[in-house]
């Protein structure tokens, strides 16, 4: 079964391109323009990695879903990369990103760079998941 990918972004030809991309290397993906009302939401889908830009619409709503998941148990330890352009918010919450284990990859991206992120993510979630199964 391929690994799940969500991407949420508000710029539709990114969203696309990640498409292209993730769907290209063999992964399920869904797209979102919006943030996601709730970690609920992004339950029910059950992605085996998260892609969120920080900037979404004109505020820093991926940062308060970025919160919101990380809160929700059952989302709590889905993998996230955050994607952005916002090198000036990501700078400020460094440290506690690196405590967190979430890597940043910035806009314009690398496409290897990218893929080689997600790929980790999802190799670590399922380990996280078959040692939780244990």
């Amino acid at each position: 079964m391929a690994a799940r990918v969500l991407v949420i972004n508000d710029d539709q030809a990114i969203l696309d391109l990640y498409g292209l991309l993730l769907e290209g290397e063999g992964y399920e993906v869904h797209l979102s323009k919006i943030a996601l009302e709730n970690a609920q939401q992004i339950s029910r889908i059950a992605p085996d990695c998260i892609i969120l830009d920080l900037k979404l619409g004109f505020g820093r709503n991926g940062l308060a879903l970025l919160q919101q998941l990380r809160m929700y148990r059952p989302t709590a330890d889905i993998p996230i990369l955050l994607c952005t352009a916002a090198v000036k918010m990501v700078r400020d919450q460094r440290d506690i990103l690196e405590k967190k284990g979430i890597p940043v990859v910035y806009k314009p991206f690398d496409v290897d760079e990218l893929l080689d992120q997600v790929r980790r993510l999802v190799e670590s979630g399922n380990q996280a998941r078959a040692v939780s199964a244990d």
